[in-house]
């Protein structure tokens, strides 16, 4: 299965900004959907972005226009671009992955989750 490994997490203050990198273990070529969400405590799972092979996105409402998703395919990897950072996009942020198949339901794959802070 794929195998998907975030980076770039960490302790920032509001306003700021943080670029997170998710590394899959197969060509994204043929992964159709790749994004990203985030969990605080206490709250559901919930789709921060997504972007697939024929460059569709997809941002929740409260990261629009701040956040940025991209795909690179020649290193397998998907990113978000966060700006300006606030408190409340405090959350562990998974990388997330959509293989379509020819038969059946696609495969979704998730990544290990990595700390965001955001706090002064």
């Amino acid at each position: 299965q794929v195998q998907l490994v975030e980076s770039g997490g960490g302790l920032v203050q509001p306003g700021g900004s943080l670029r997170l990198s998710c590394a899959a273990s197969e060509t994204i070529a043929i992964i159709y959907r790749m994004g990203w969400y985030r969990q605080s405590p206490g709250k559901e799972r919930e789709l921060v972005a997504t972007a697939t092979t024929i460059g569709s996105t997809n941002y929740a409402d409260s990261v629009k226009g701040r956040f940025t998703i991209s795909r690179d395919n020649a290193k397998n990897s998907v990113y978000l671009q966060m700006n300006g950072l606030k408190p409340e996009d405090t959350a562990v942020y998974f990388c997330y992955a959509q293989r379509l198949r020819a038969t059946g339901p696609p495969w979704e794959y998730w990544g290990q989750g990595t700390q965001v802070t955001v706090s002064s």
